[in-house]
Formats: structure tokens, C-alpha cells, sequence
């Protein structure tokens, strides 16, 4: 009856004073604000249910606060509440107990937020209020802490679950209500904080009343207890929501789910990009590759109805695919050389296995999970392998001529063996980060402040990672030993680098070395619990002995009679009801096609960072699920929808958005995608012909990413400028998409850059030698040997030297074949060719325009307009020079922000 009257009147100061309009849930039972409105309370207020989160609710145990690691005048709080017997003691315990329950008025935890005596924190609470006489009941019911009696938290129920406003100041009043373990059910809305992830969007006051702020959609999140509850708030940008939004296709599961919450906000899809812009995109995106100017001329020229569909099938097939989604697998787990230093005779080799490993089980196609089952589940030893058989495969991958490859065994060891990867700690943060996108390092020290993770369920997790370790296994001394005195090495007299170069030299003779080993320990038994110890350090002894550990959200698992702990850990990411492994990845491969995450970033999957669209998320992961972890399936079907296939150009309803995919938002290219990109826009027909068939020189297939100093050559200066990811941690903010002056000066004036536009056998280059580029790439190629054949005939001996040792490095026969024919007929003729001299300028007297055409092909990859051929043509014109206006050309198209940016 009291809470029928509460809403009555609330409703009624609506309409007298003229308030914004508030939606109210009914309720039947009624809240602590209200039972304890009274003087005449019988209600025993508990400690875990009410005291603590009041305690939250008033301040006292935030960060600011009490909650902070030092605490504030000698008094410390678990932050947010998550320890309660800890925090229990720290109010009833000490030399100023913060309760007195014989005289409770003199009680410090009622006296200082009261200001009766000196409170930094100002003041907190008001005599005679509901929150006060909460805690003065408490207090004289006799302080009670929690107890075997006390129920569990299971979870927390706000209505309504998602709010539409329909103009700006429109409010709703939320309903939390907590369900406990013992069925009871208690609205909970006074003691739960609040937040808003836009205030925008919407604004939330300390009575959980959510106020539209603008169009557009948010979410506000609820706290209380161990639950974090996000309700997505949604005001339409315009009038064309519900009934009146138009009818738009939708011919994929995707772009069905993508326009249902379109329909909600009023924001309509632009148009579908244009032929060009798709396969500049898609190459972009699924291989990291600039298409070539006669892939583009040949794509735009066919009149196929599926030709997106079979290029998006082709582009899959590409070496490229493979190697530019292996480097985004290594940003994410965490290959860095500099990691890997003083691991093995060389971090180099090592980061290459590891990046090798990865590339291979990508161009397979092997399902993901079995790929982080390879990883985390990672030995040295194969099966049934000796000490010694072990290290004779492993040496022989160092030797000159490898004896079998890395990427062959089931194992990628690598992860586990970097430095700062050693301690469990270390292990379960980029764990968390790597396979299941969540950022737990919070709950390291205390409740997490956006999740559910409490410092003991950090512990409990951690202990999954106790019994893996890198060095020398039990039983193997002796062995090493004997591999040692085999090839000659005393030990005893030699420093950690000395020996690491003296083993390199024995392998780069073939001979067999000893290696340290990834190896899981035997579970400590001999450690039992200290019976000794209060209830704390018991609990602790437990977990340091490794007997239990805990999943993140999930049961406590018994681990002492475990082979390997990690197993229980891929068992429970590969379990349907797991809510990160499948939706983590599904989420960063998402963001590698629309440069944002359906969560963002892409790496915090936490509660209060809910995703974008939460329907469509769980539509991608259970059918990722279903179909057995197949990643091509999700790259083919992202692909395909037309929600990635639409025009970057906004209409007037989704300019401003981002976050729900109703046009292609323009974004600039990764570092190792530009660095190519700005590679074969440069270079010659014939080079650009065997582009899409190799990954030599590729920036997206370099394995080695370094913390050691700064970059070991010019494509590390350029890829470190333009933001590649230093792989510090496994966190996506390794890598940065700001742009900066630096990246402009090398676009404008780096040598590297000129050289490149400017050289020999690029394609500048090839226009002044043949006076105009070869009409299409068919015929690029059927002219390139033509071609080849007149250019090193021009070239003088030193450089043609120099060419057949570069041609016999990088094993290409076929061209030290000719040049060695070029140079015994000169021998035969007792000719010399000199160096040559600068040439003059070349006069201008042909038709400019399919150079120009050429130039918008590979580097817009797309025709330029009227006005575009226009112009650059005049410029030709002024200059009369075909040289400076083909290089100028040409640097001014890769100096254009469209140039750059994938849109």
C-alpha cells in the first residue's frame, strides 16, 4: 500500500510542478528507503545486503575514499565492497574502532560522515534520514558481520531492460532488484550506483532516474553487489523509426540485425559503395593489399552479377590473406623479439617460428580453437620424446639449412616462455587479454570497478598458470650436461650471453646443442595447508598449493590430480555457455573490416562495455561455435553482407554515427598496410604483376617486432611512425591509428619514399623508358621479359653485378641467367658500360592520359574524373617535362589523404 501511495505521488508531483514525465515499475514489496523511513524499525539491517552497499552508495569505499590502496586516515575499505569480512574487522577491529555498539551515537562511522567530528570527506549523511537510521540499526543490533547463514548474491534483475525515449528530457526510473541464493527477491534501487557510458546520450541521477539527454544510443549501468547491469538508452536521431522507417534490404543474417536496431534509432543505411570502392576495400581489409591497377580495370570491366561474391572466395586463397591475419594474431598474443631475448640462442628465429606457426595454421584454415588449444596448451616435448631427441629437432631449425620446420609441430611454445610472462599473475592478465578479451588487471588488487571480478577471483584464476615452466626439467641435468661436453663447452667459466653465442656457433655447424624446455611442473602435494593459520591464510595455502582453481564466472575446479591445469581452461573456453572465447575473436575480426569492435575496444568485453548491437554479436559467436571455429566462414560472411558493402558518403541521419554500422567509416590504413600500399603503388608492371602471388619483402608478412631500441632498418622507422604495434603487452592500445607530422614529412620528403618513386625499374622509371605504361596488366606481363631485357642492357657493369647478387639471394635463376648473358656478351665484344650521366630532361610528346590513368589506378585504385585528367594533364602541359610531371604526379597521389585511408 505504502509503495501504491509512493507512485501516486510521485505521478502527481509529475503533473503539478510540471516535471519531466517518469516511467515507474510497479512493485508489491517495499524498498529499504521506505521501511526505514520510520522511527519505529524493528528491521535488522545485513551487513553484505545493505550496510556494505550503503557504504558504496555514500561514498565511503570508492576510490577517493576509504576504497583507495592507502585508505584515508587510517581507516581502508575493500574498494566497492568486495571483501566483506576484511572490511567487517576494519570497522569493528584496530586501536579506533569505527563501532561502538554500547554507545552507537559516539560510533566514528556514524560521527564522521556526520561532521560531528572532522571528516575529510566532507559530509556524508544526515541525521534522521533513511540511510542513517540503516546504519544506526545495524549498530545496535549488534554490528553483525556476515555469517554461514547469509545467502549468496545471484544476480540482478533492473527494469526496464532497454529505454526509448522519444525527445530530449524524457526520464525513466529504473528497478533493481537483487535475487539471492536463498530465493529471496528485495528492490535494491536506493543502495545501487549508477553510471552513464554518455551523458550525451543520457544522464542518471543517484535515484537511478535516466533523463534523455540528446539522440542517439548509450547505456547506463547499474552496481550492487557483484552486479554490473548495462541498460542500453536509445533516443531516434530522426522521424523515420519504428513504422515509418523505410523499407531497406536485408539479404544476409547480418545486415537483418544490423538495420533492427537501425529501425530503433531512426538512422538509415547509405547506399552500397561502388565497384571500386569495394575492391579497394575488401583487399585492403581481408589480404592487407592495395589492389593492382589491372586487377582494378579488370574488376570494374566485369559485368558478373557475384563478382564480389567470387572475389571476396579468391582473395581468401591469396598467400597474402594468410599472412597479413597472422600478423594481427601476433599484436594479439604477444610476439615481441625483445620478449623472447636471452630465451633461446635467438629472439629473431624465435619470433619468426612463432609468426610461422600462426601464418601456416591460418592459409590451412584450421579451426580457431584448435589453433589457441596449440597455444595453450603448448609443451616442448612431442609425444613419446626424449631429452636429447628434443634437442636435436630443435637444433636443427637453427642450422643454416633447417632439418624440418617450426610450424609443423602442434605446439607454439614461444607464448609462454617471454620474458615478464613467468609469474601466474602475468600469465592470467595476457591469457585474459589474448583469448577471451576482457582487461582483468584491476582485480589484481581489488574489486574490478567495470566487471564482476573480485582480487579472489583473480587469485583462483591465476592458479591455472602455477605449474607451467620454461627451463630444465626434472631429471634432464645430466643430460644437458652430456649434450655440453659433447661439443666441447665448459660451462662453469662462461657468463649467460657468452654461452648463448657460443651454442649459435655450434648450431650454425650443424651440431646438436641442449635447450631449456616448456614443461608442466607436478603438482606440489608436500605443501598442505598450515592448520595453524586463521580462516585468510588458509584459504591462501590452498590456493598457493595449487589445489583449486577457479574460471572466470564459473565453478571452482580441483586441480592437484591434473596432468595439466590448462586443460580444465580449454575445456571451459570451448563450453557453449563460455560468454568471451567465441565472442572475443568474432569481435576483433569484426573490427579488422569496420576499424571498430561490435565491443570497443575491442579487448574490454567487460560489463559495463556492452556491445553495439547485442543480438548480432551473439549471432556471429554461436554460429562461429556451430561451424566449428571455421574463420573463413566469418571472414566470408562479414564480407558478403551489405552491411560491409555499403558507401562511406552519410546521408543526414548517420553522419555522426559510428558505432552501428549505416555506412563504411573512412579509416587510415595500419602501418604495414600503407608501407605496402606506398610499395606497389611505386613499382614497376611487371614487379606488381607477381605481387599478389608472393610475401617476399612484405611489410605485412614481417615477423620481427622488436622493444630492443628503435627500428634495425628503414621499413622498421617507417612501420614504427606509422604506429605498428610494439606488442609491449597483449593489449590492442599497442597499436596506434593517430596520425602525426612524422608520417606527413615521410610521405613528402624521406628518401626512402623519393627513392622508391624516383628509382630505377620502378615505375617512373618504366614510363620514361618505354614513353607510355603497357595498356593492361595481360599485357604487362606478356611484354615484361621484353622489357626486363632492354632495361639491363642499359645498366653498367657494377650494376648489373649488383643485380645478379641480389637476384641470387632472393633465388630467382631465371634473371641471373640473363644477366650473366648480358655481361658474356659485352666480355665477348670487349665492351664496357659505363655508369651512366644525369639525362636531360625528356621532351614531352605523347598522350599523357593513360599515364594518368595509370597513376589513379595503383594508387586510388579507381579512373580518375574529367576534372581530375584535367588538370593533371595541364600540368604536364606546363612543365614539358614527361619526367618531373610523372614522379610529381605520381608523389602528389600518395600524398593525398584518399591515398592512405581505407574507405
Amino acid at each position: 500500500m505504502m509503495q501504491t501511495r509512493w507512485t501516486k505521488w510521485m505521478l502527481l508531483a509529475v503533473a503539478v510542478l510540471g516535471l519531466p514525465r517518469v516511467v515507474v515499475a510497479a512493485d508489491d514489496t517495499l524498498r529499504i528507503d521506505q521501511r526505514f523511513a520510520g522511527d519505529a524499525v524493528t528491521e535488522t539491517p545485513d551487513f553484505r545486503q545493505h550496510v556494505v552497499p550503503l557504504m558504496g552508495k555514500l561514498g565511503c569505499n570508492g576510490r577517493a575514499c576509504h576504497g583507495s590502496f592507502q585508505g584515508r586516515g587510517g581507516f581502508r575499505l575493500s574498494l566497492f565492497g568486495y571483501d566483506f569480512k576484511a572490511d567487517h574487522e576494519a570497522l569493528s577491529q584496530g586501536d579506533k574502532p569505527r563501532v561502538n555498539t554500547a554507545t552507537v551515537a559516539e560510533s566514528l562511522m556514524l560521527q564522521k560522515p556526520l561532521q560531528v567530528v572532522p571528516h575529510e570527506g566532507g559530509t556524508r549523511l544526515k541525521e534522521g534520514t533513511w540511510q542513517h537510521k540503516v546504519l544506526t540499526r545495524w549498530i545496535e543490533s549488534g554490528a553483525k558481520p556476515i555469517g554461514p547463514e547469509t545467502p549468496e548474491f545471484v544476480r540482478l534483475e533492473v527494469t526496464p531492460t532497454e529505454i526509448i525515449a522519444r525527445q530530449r528530457g524524457e526520464s525513466f526510473l529504473l528497478k533493481a532488484v537483487a535475487v539471492w541464493s536463498n530465493g529471496t527477491h528485495e528492490d535494491v534501487t536506493p543502495l545501487c550506483r549508477f553510471q552513464t557510458n554518455n551523458d550525451q546520450i543520457a544522464t542518471i541521477d543517484e535515484k537511478g532516474v535516466v533523463t534523455s539527454a540528446g539522440p542517439g544510443d548509450s547505456n547506463v549501468v547499474v552496481f550492487y553487489d557483484n552486479g554490473v547491469v548495462p541498460i542500453p538508452v536509445l533516443q531516434p536521431i530522426s522521424d523515420k523509426f519504428g513504422p515509418n522507417y523505410p523499407s531497406v534490404p536485408t539479404p544476409t543474417k547480418i545486415d537483418e540485425l544490423v538495420v533492427q536496431k537501425l529501425r530503433k534509432l531512426g538512422v538509415t543505411q547509405s547506399e552500397l559503395c561502388t565497384d571500386a570502392e569495394f575492391l579497394r576495400r575488401v583487399s585492403l581489409d581481408m589480404v592487407g593489399t592495395l589492389p593492382t591497377a589491372g586487377e582494378v580495370e579488370g574488376f570494374l570491366a566485369d559485368a558478373s552479377p557475384d563478382k564480389r561474391a567470387k572475389k571476396i572466395e579468391e582473395l581468401l586463397e591469396r598467400p597474402a590473406y594468410a599472412a597479413s591475419w597472422a600478423t594481427k594474431f601476433a599484436d594479439w598474443t604477444g610476439n615481441n623479439a625483445g620478449k623472447l631475448n636471452n630465451r633461446q640462442p635467438d629472439a629473431n628465429t624465435l619470433s619468426g617460428h612463432w609468426y610461422e606457426w600462426l601464418r601456416t595454421r591460418i592459409e590451412k584454415n584450421v579451426p580457431y580453437d584448435q589453433i589457441a588449444e596449440g597455444i595453450i596448451l603448448a609443451v616442448s616435448r612431442l609425444e613419446g620424446e626424449t631429452y636429447e631427441q628434443y634437442c636435436e629437432r630443435m637444433s636443427g631449425y637453427y642450422q643454416k639449412e633447417p632439418k624440418g620446420n617450426f610450424a609443423d609441430q602442434p605446439s607454439m611454445t614461444h607464448y609462454w616462455i617471454r620474458r615478464e610472462f613467468e609469474k601466474p599473475e602475468e600469465r592470467a592478465l595476457g591469457f585474459a587479454y589474448t583469448f577471451l578479451g576482457i582487461r582483468i588487471q584491476c582485480a589484481q588488487c581489488h574489486k574490478h570497478p567495470f566487471d564482476q571480478w573480485t582480487k579472489d577471483d583473480f587469485d583462483r584464476f591465476k592458479e591455472f598458470f602455477s605449474r607451467a615452466r620454461y627451463g630444465n626439467a626434472p631429471g634432464t641435468k645430466d643430460d644437458e650436461q652430456a649434450l655440453l661436453a659433447k661439443i666441447g663447452i665448459d660451462v662453469k667459466n662462461m657468463k649467460g650471453n657468452d654461452l648463448r653465442k657460443e651454442l649459435m656457433t655450434h648450431l650454425n655447424k650443424g651440431e646438436v646443442v641442449p635447450f631449456p624446455e616448456l614443461f608442466v611442473a607436478a603438482s606440489n602435494r608436500k605443501n598442505p595447508p598450515n592448520q595453524n593459520n586463521n580462516d585468510k591464510n588458509k584459504k591462501r595455502s590452498q590456493v598457493v598449493a595449487g589445489r583449486t582453481a577457479k574460471v572466470l564466472g564459473g565453478e571452482e575446479i580441483k586441480i592437484e590430480d591434473m596432468a595439466d591445469p590448462r586443460e580444465a581452461l580449454m575445456d571451459w573456453l570451448r563450453d557453449d555457455s563460455n560468454p568471451y572465447f567465441a565472442r572475443a575473436i568474432v569481435n576483433r575480426i569484426w573490427a579488422g573490416y569496420f576499424n571498430v569492435g561490435i565491443v570497443e575496444p575491442i579487448d574490454d568485453l567487460s560489463l559495463a562495455n556492452p556491445p553495439s548491437n547485442e543480438t548480432l554479436l551473439d549471432w556471429l559467436a554461436t554460429e562461429f561455435r556451430q561451424r566449428h571455429y571455421d574463420m573463413k566462414w566469418l571472414h566470408r560472411t562479414i564480407a558478403n553482407s551489405r552491411t560491409y558493402q555499403l558507401s562511406w558518403h552519410a546521408n543526414s541521419t548517420n553522419e555522426f554515427d559510428e558505432r552501428n554500422f549505416a555506412r563504411a567509416v573512412p579509416h587510415r590504413l595500419a602501418a604495414e598496410v600503407a608501407y605496402d600500399a606506398l610499395q606497389l603503388a611505386t613499382m614497376s608492371d611487371l614487379d606488381a604483376a607477381g605481387w599478389n602471388s608472393t610475401l617476399k619483402n612484405r611489410a605485412i608478412a614481417n615477423a620481427i617486432v622488436s622493444n630492443r631500441g628503435g627500428g634495425r632498418s628503414r621499413t622498421d622507422y617507417a612501420l614504427t611512425i606509422f604506429g605498428r604495434s610494439i606488442r609491449e603487452s597483449n593489449c590492442e592500445c599497442d597499436r596506434s591509428a593517430e596520425a602525426s607530422l612524422l608520417q606527413t614529412v615521410f610521405l613528402q620528403n624521406d628518401n626512402e619514399v623519393l627513392t622508391m618513386i624516383d628509382g630505377k625499374g620502378r615505375w617512373v622509371d618504366q614510363v620514361l623508358r618505354q614513353g607510355e605504361p603497357a595498356a593492361n596488366a595481360t599485357q604487362a606481363g606478356q611484354n615484361g621479359n621484353q622489357r626486363q631485357g632492354r632495361r639491363l642492357a642499359e645498366l653498367d657493369d657494377a650494376e648489373l653485378r649488383k643485380r645478379m647478387q641480389t637476384a641470387e639471394k632472393n633465388g630467382k635463376p631465371e634473371l641471373v641467367e640473363r644477366i650473366r648473358n648480358v655481361l658474356a656478351e659485352r666480355e665477348q665484344k670487349g665492351t664496357q658500360v659505363a655508369a651512366p650521366v644525369d639525362k636531360p630532361a625528356v621532351p614531352l610528346t605523347i598522350d599523357t592520359k593513360p599515364i594518368i590513368r595509370q597513376a589513379y589506378l595503383r594508387t586510388l585504385s579507381r579512373y580518375p574524373t574529367d576534372a581530375e585528367s584535367d588538370r593533371a594533364t595541364r600540368y604536364y602541359s606546363e612543365t614539358s617535362d614527361l619526367a618531373r610531371g610523372t614522379r610529381d604526379l605520381l608523389w602528389a597521389l600518395v600524398n593525398t589523404k584518399e591515398f592512405v585511408v581505407n574507405h
